[in-house]
């Protein structure tokens, strides 16, 4: 009988009617990709190239406009306005609270990308000179672009939205929810505006999980000769993320977070001191300079007088990855944001991993252009013969090589735990009623339905075109998304007015 009201209770706090369309969407979606790989593969190779032509100028100016409007709240008169009212005490310490909001929004990325993206750039770029110093600084300033102020603004601009909503105006932990009172009352557009949300995040969360277990079985079969099929490795990692799903947000998501954030903080610092310590340095402080001097250039071109693809893999890409990614880690980072002001919730969600992100990919990168300029290896070949080895490539021109591949690839096994499970919780959290997406009352069933189904997502896009096919997934629904938070972040606007006045 206990047994019985608990499952009740369970489906009680259920949104039915979110939670049963979208599962049986991206079911659907899934299952007629999986019975028509060859089609499928090529209905995706052809929908990034048309969309990155059409729609190339309305990625940049949106991302760019994230950014403003996130900046611009920084000084204004709302600037001291508490997210959950004057009496609200922040639930985390700082510590805690970067540490949660960096794991659920980078992860897997910076260590997939940390030597590909720089080296990448310098391969790709198409302006490009025969001076190596130059292009290697261009190259880093565009990874700067692609991993920093913009993307984070994104999330800062709708965490922000999330958490004046739920905290401010008591309305639930939806997207619907940030449109205002027309979409609320209007049941059918709000149920529509949620799924897209829903599907969005598992989209751009398959994407990451996609591209760690790539980069895990690189890994392993680089270092220990060990080849494990892909699906495998996804299937394994699934069940860890159901393990951390099923402890919940403090004893799950934070623990793992603490853990990211000291092997991370570690293998930074290893790099630094065992790399071309110097010269990375010197880098950095040149790398700032260059990035500052190139912001605005380098983030409003569309290469009109270009004829070549770079953004389309590119800059394109990953301002769509972080739109894909903006419900799952926006609504995450306003989970745990009760207490902060606007002003801090911005300096620490805009700069604070900002700054991480320029130090990392600062170290990461400039390691590799060190091997590049001294033509100690080849690893400009390396990134483009496979980028998920990129990495342990770089490990081979330092001491302990084999203890920084190990690191790395529990590192890359527990960024791609806290994905899974942040993805889960907040699926679950935008599926369920009002007043039942706190950690503690979100359905349990609900957690792991959508935890099981991050796994098969990423195995059958993986499947039907490989990292490609994850792109453009991101790409095509990273694009609508955020037109939605656009409208939200007006919708913002307008209610921190209403909250001056009261």
């Amino acid at each position: 009988l206990k047994k019985s009201n608990n499952i009740k209770k369970l489906m009680n706090s259920l949104n039915k009617s979110r939670f049963l369309l979208s599962v049986l969407l991206l079911s659907t979606i899934t299952a007629i990709v999986f019975t028509n790989l060859e089609a499928s593969s090529q209905f995706f190779s052809s929908t990034q190239v048309a969309i990155s032509e059409s729609l190339g100028w309305f990625i940049i100016l949106t991302a760019n406009g994230f950014l403003v409007f996130s900046t611009y709240l920084i000084f204004t008169k709302y600037k001291n306005i508490k997210l959950g009212g004057l009496n609200a005490v922040p639930q985390y310490s700082y510590p805690n609270w970067i540490a949660m909001l960096f794991s659920a929004g980078l992860g897997i990325g910076l260590l997939f990308y940390g030597v590909a993206e720089p080296i990448g750039n310098l391969n790709d770029y198409p302006e490009m000179t025969d001076n190596l110093s130059y292009n290697a600084g261009k190259a880093m300033s565009l990874t700067n672009l692609h991993w920093g102020l913009h993307g984070w603004a994104i999330y800062s601009a709708l965490g922000l939205c999330f958490a004046f909503a739920s905290y401010n105006k008591k309305k639930a932990f939806r997207v619907s929810s940030l449109l205002g009172t027309y979409v609320e009352e209007n049941k059918p557009l709000a149920a529509t505006i949620d799924i897209i949300a829903i599907l969005t995040t598992i989209i751009g969360i398959a994407t990451s999980l996609g591209l760690g277990a790539s980069q895990i079985n690189g890994g392993l079969n680089y270092v220990f000769n060990i080849e494990i099929n892909e699906f495998i490795i996804i299937i394994l990692i699934t069940i860890l993320g159901l393990l951390s799903v099923c402890l919940g947000l403090d004893a799950g998501i934070k623990r793992l977070s603490q853990i990211n954030m000291f092997i991370a903080v570690s293998l930074v610092l290893a790099i630094l001191l065992l790399g071309p310590t110097v010269f990375i340095l010197n880098a950095m402080v040149q790398n700032a300079g260059l990035y500052i001097n190139e912001i605005i250039r380098l983030s409003t071109w569309t290469e009109a007088y270009n004829d070549s693809i770079y953004q389309n893999g590119y800059t394109l890409f990953y301002f769509t990855w972080w739109f894909a990614w903006a419900p799952f880690v926006s609504l995450f980072i306003a989970r745990i944001s009760y207490g902060r002001t606007i002003k801090e919730f911005i300096v620490g969600v805009l700069f604070v991993p900002s700054l991480i992100v320029f130090i990392w990919m600062g170290v990461f990168g400039n390691s590799a252009m060190y091997l590049l300029v001294n033509d100690i290896s080849d690893i400009a070949g390396a990134v483009s013969n496979n980028a998920s080895t990129a990495l342990f490539v770089l490990y081979d021109s330092m001491n302990f090589s084999f203890a920084l591949s190990l690191i790395s690839l529990i590192l890359i096994v527990t960024f791609f735990v806290t994905s899974s499970d942040s993805g889960a919780l907040v699926a679950s959290m935008l599926s369920s009623k009002k007043g039942a997406e706190i950690d503690g009352d979100s359905p349990l069933l609900s957690r792991i339905t959508w935890a099981i189904l991050l796994g098969v997502v990423a195995a059958v896009l993986l499947k039907a075109g490989g990292l490609g096919a994850l792109q453009t997934a991101v790409v095509i629904f990273g694009i609508p998304f955020s037109i939605i938070t656009g409208f939200a972040c007006r919708e913002l606007y307008r209610s921190l007015e209403e909250e001056l006045n009261h």
